[in-house]
């Protein structure tokens, strides 16, 4: 029995249709997979539909734009502000200490607290850890091999997703970091709206006035990683 491949038209619709509906990004396996085994589309069907799509938004409120977890439809920076107004619960800030932690970690892992204590000329509060592990942006990806086994963190999938990034190259340079004065996620389009509608500094809650801010030698956050003492995971993010 002949099977009856779906029109160009139709899979691009369901694409679009399944992008907006879903609170996550898919996959092309996960799109794919919407269409009965008699009817799957032809290799490479499901990526020209996404191009088509990414190239019909060029010119709308929403960008089509592929992240670790898959690809979703999310607002372009230019309107996201104004957009922003629709979820009226207090925008949720975060110290310079988490925001500096966070970087220290996607830009240097794997790394310890230790670490990350050395370079920040500060402790690290345990709670700021704590808030980013439950926010799902960093996880134990190993220990050190040295006397106390330091657990390694490194960043998740999920931190890719949230910030819009579909792999650890896409991390911007630390010159453009110092440009930024906020730092705010993209708001997905369509699905509940995130737990977070933007992100930005507030004064510091787990240091003192003394704390040591960002160095302005990047060498110091992009420089080479630590020699090993012993064996180390490495993030599994890395190369993809």
């Amino acid at each position: 029995m002949e099977t009856a491949d779906p029109s160009r038209d139709f899979i691009r619709r369901v694409v679009e249709a399944a992008l907006l509906a879903s609170p996550q990004p898919l996959s092309v396996a996960q799109l794919s997979a919407l269409f009965h085994d008699d009817e799957r589309p032809a290799p490479g069907a499901i990526e020209s539909a996404l191009e088509e799509l990414r190239e019909g938004a060029a010119d709308r409120g929403v960008e089509l734009v592929e992240v670790a977890s898959g690809w979703r439809f999310q607002v372009q920076a230019d309107v996201h502000a104004l957009v922003a107004r629709l979820w009226t619960e207090r925008q949720v800030k975060y110290t310079r200490a988490t925001l500096e932690t966070l970087a220290l970690i996607a830009y240097r892992q794997p790394i310890t607290r230790g670490e990350i204590e050395q370079i920040r000329g500060v402790g690290v509060n345990a709670n700021t850890i704590k808030m980013l592990e439950e926010r799902e942006w960093i996880r134990v990806i190993g220990h050190r091999d040295v006397p106390g086994k330091p657990e390694l963190f490194g960043t998740t999938r999920a931190f890719l997703d949230y910030f819009g990034l579909k792999n650890l190259d896409d991390l911007p340079s630390l010159a453009e970091l110092k440009e930024i004065p906020e730092l705010e996620p993209q708001l997905p389009f369509g699905g509940d709206p995130p737990p977070v509608a933007g992100i930005a500094f507030e004064a510091d809650a787990d240091a003192d006035a003394s704390e040591a801010e960002f160095s302005d030698d990047e060498d110091e956050l992009a420089g080479e990683p630590n020699e090993e003492a012993g064996e180390q995971a490495e993030p599994e993010l890395r190369n993809e």
